[in-house]
């Protein structure tokens, strides 16, 4: 996978990145006063631009080519999955600043009080795939609940049940302790697993997200994230639901049959 790209280039870079000319060539072009940066005419050579500049040759706007990132995250409780927020709550994007200059977006949501893997990615195409209930990326969680779990919470989530009008359904669950189970759902509905244990009177002390489709969140630290390897972006690619038209899916990586 190619290097990103620093955060600032020299305007010459930019114009050959951008396939106006060689950099030899667009140093002419700038000297020349055909190059404007932020609507202002620049021929001086060592000029850099960055992401949030604004580059004309002749009058028309030109751009560097972004390349697509593919980022994990291992998000820690407390932080939003969104590109602002009006009550000043901390970002899971801001996590990624400033070693990440790409305008990546979160892949799906984790809930604030949630936690554990969350990708990112300008891969508009995937992010796509990944997020519909027909591509069939599978998502496992951990859990660990306030006070024991009865088992008519791994009965009927395993078999499926209407909360408020709303259909919720695990694709498998089994017990891992007195308090805590782990857990693999399809669909992921708006704080599905939440909205479960409040229904049996329970409440999440811990709820991490440890696995999407093919990435596993391993032993990455909390609050620090790594751009995927070719293979696991390869992998990601080639997962998805036959009956969705796409790659037929292999199996998951940690499959656990339902116990109670």
């Amino acid at each position: 996978m190619p290097d990103r790209p620093p955060a600032t280039l020299r305007l010459q870079a930019y114009l050959a990145q951008a396939g106006i000319a060689s950099r030899r060539a667009s140093e002419l072009l700038i000297r020349a006063g055909r190059v404007r940066v932020n609507s202002v005419v620049v021929t001086e050579l060592g000029t850099k631009v960055g992401p949030a500049d604004t580059v004309e040759f002749d009058g028309k706007t030109i751009s560097v080519k972004e390349r697509l990132r593919y980022i994990l995250l291992n998000k820690p409780a407390g932080y939003i999955c969104a590109l602002s927020d009006p009550e000043g709550r901390p970002l899971a994007i801001d996590l990624l600043r400033p070693a990440v200059i790409e305008r990546v977006y979160n892949v799906g949501r984790l809930d604030q009080w949630s936690a554990g893997l969350l990708l990112f990615t300008n891969d508009g195409a995937l992010a796509s795939r990944i997020v519909h209930p027909s591509g069939g990326f599978d998502k496992e969680y951990e859990i660990q609940a306030d006070a024991p779990l009865p088992d008519a919470f791994f009965e009927e989530f395993s078999r499926g049940l209407v909360i408020d009008g709303v259909d919720y359904r695990a694709l498998d669950l089994h017990r891992t302790g007195v308090q805590s189970a782990r857990l693999i759902l399809i669909e992921g509905k708006n704080r599905e697993i939440r909205r479960v244990l409040e229904h049996f009177g329970r409440r999440a002390l811990v709820l991490r997200r440890i696995r999407l489709g093919p990435l596993l969140i391993g032993d990455l630290r909390e609050g620090s994230f790594r751009d995927l390897t070719d293979d696991e972006v390869r992998s990601l690619n080639h997962y998805g639901s036959a009956s969705s038209g796409g790659p037929s899916r292999p199996s998951p990586r940690s499959p656990f049959r339902s116990k109670h």
